[in-house]
């Protein structure tokens, strides 16, 4: 084998997943046709739900200064994440590029073998294996691998080569982006509907502002290559009346709001995640987030499966989550772009749905939508709210001092919150030691009548979300022990 696992495409699903393998101590090879980073942003801003996992691994201080943000929109209807929570806020103006750096650098850090100027040309999936072929400029060459993950994005060589089906619908609309420096606009941190059209900017560091700018009913051209900044210049002064044909583009790119899923996440030895599984309009920047999450979910299981401690259902679980919550994504994109890009008789929609925001509970319900906050994986029946969600941030007192559900989790291991100081609990888990880390302490600032008020005992899967709870799962701890962690050790438990 040359890697255990080899991830074609070096974005932020691919550098995210590599980081997560080597958390794990599996080792990884990816390979991007690029000869460098493009430094180009297609995504822009870390839903609250992203902020979260970056958190719980470390990341956060490696962006620097963010600004935070608990503003949001669903198709160009304002949001308030705030009503979620008064943590619940989005980085908004953080450039997929600065993600993209910040990942590689942590990947590399991790041991993560990245390799540029190397482009997928096919694979074989042997069974047992998976030959992987390469174009480098040394000529080509092939690589063998236990797995492979195409992380290429929406035009993913991995998923045609290994025949995964892409069903869905074709983009009806063009819309441009453009990064813009020596312009004066105002922000439109909205997207905003004018007469025939949509707009919408915000400003950047360093006196650059995003343009996005689609006219309506505009259908996709065929392109070689990106658009002319004559071309967004002039359809910007005909939507909105001003002129900005004397700004200096720094990258040009054009877009549609095609939507398609895979129908499985996973063929044999093949997987995918990212825009190779699923593509959509970008609203809110849910894409990109989605994608980094979807590798969250991959790392930590096929690192168990590679290791021997779990078998190959444990992979069957990333189609059944993440498949699902790519579905809702595409559900939620294809409603935004019907309202922000669709024609007058939409008008009365966007009404209705702008009197119903002012409801608590439907602002609610939209707010953790865009924000990835209503997420809940099956992980068995039980009574208590929290069981599938992602694991609230809870500050702990142990005998060594203070430390948070949250730091806890930078191991990329399982944690097993004993919150009564139980010596049964703790023998009951104790043959999942080598993967599980067990820890006794009090929980401190829990709200009364809370999900967590009166909680004994909570299993936490390497990617923060509870597996069981005490009181509150109808099975008992083992089970869930070995349905997400494989079979305990033995001589533990003697």
């Amino acid at each position: 084998m040359d890697a255990s696992v080899v991830i074609v495409g070096a974005g932020p699903a691919g550098l995210m997943l590599a980081g997560e393998l080597r958390l794990a101590g599996t080792d990884v090879v990816v390979l991007d046709r690029l000869p460098q980073r493009t430094g180009e942003s297609r995504g822009i801003g870390l839903t609250p739900r992203t902020v979260e996992v970056f958190d719980q691994r470390g990341l956060l201080p490696r962006f620097g200064d963010i600004e935070m943000s608990s503003l949001g929109h669903f198709g160009g209807i304002p949001l308030d994440f705030g009503i979620l929570g008064e943590d619940d806020r989005a980085a908004k103006t953080v450039p997929q590029s600065v993600t993209e750096s910040v990942l590689e650098g942590w990947a590399r850090d991790m041991g993560a073998d990245i390799r540029r100027g190397q482009e997928f040309t096919g694979l074989r999936d042997l069974g047992d294996r998976v030959v992987v072929e390469v174009l480098g400029p040394a000529g080509r060459k092939e690589l063998v691998a236990r797995y492979v993950v195409g992380c290429d994005g929406g035009r993913s060589s991995v998923r045609k080569s290994a025949g995964f089906d892409f069903p869905g619908t074709s983009a009806t609309t063009e819309l441009f982006l453009a990064d813009v420096r020596g312009i004066d606009i105002e922000p439109r941190m909205v997207a905003d509907r004018v007469t025939d059209g949509m707009v919408m900017t915000s400003r950047l560091a360093d006196g650059i502002h995003r343009i996005i700018v689609a006219e309506r009913g505009a259908p996709p051209r065929r392109r070689t290559g990106p658009p002319a900044y004559a071309e967004v210049a002039d359809l910007w002064k005909r939507l909105t009346g001003i002129d900005i044909s004397q700004g200096e583009p720094l990258w040009v790119s054009a877009f549609g709001d095609a939507t398609r899923q895979v129908t499985e996440y996973r063929r044999g030895r093949v997987l995918l995640a990212g825009d190779s599984a699923h593509i959509h309009l970008p609203a809110g920047g849910q894409g990109m987030n989605t994608s980094v999450q979807d590798a969250v979910n991959l790392g930590w299981k096929l690192a168990a499966v590679l290791r021997g401690t779990a078998d190959s259902a444990l992979l069957d679980s990333y189609h059944s989550e993440r498949h699902e919550v790519g579905r809702r994504l595409l559900a939620n994109t294809r409603a935004q772009s019907l309202l922000i890009l669709g024609s007058d008789e939409v008008e009365p929609l966007r009404d209705i749905l702008g009197t119903l925001m002012q409801y608590e509970d439907v602002a609610r319900h939209f707010a953790a939508k865009a924000a990835g906050l209503d997420i809940r994986y099956d992980v068995g029946r039980g009574s208590n709210p929290l069981l599938g969600r992602r694991m609230p941030q809870l500050e702990l007192l142990r005998a060594s001092g203070i430390t948070s559900s949250t730091e806890l989790l930078r191991s990329g291991r399982g944690v097993l919150l004993d919150l009564e100081d139980t010596p049964q609990l703790r023998q009951r888990a104790a043959a999942w030691r080598d993967r599980v880390d067990i820890v006794t302490a009090v929980p401190q600032g829990v709200a009364p009548g809370s999900a967590l008020d009166g909680a004994g005992a909570v299993l936490l899967r390497p990617d923060g979300h509870v597996a069981w709870i005490a009181p509150g799962s109808h099975h008992d701890l083992p089970s869930a022990l070995e349905r997400w962690f494989g079979q305990g050790q033995r001589h533990a438990v003697a």
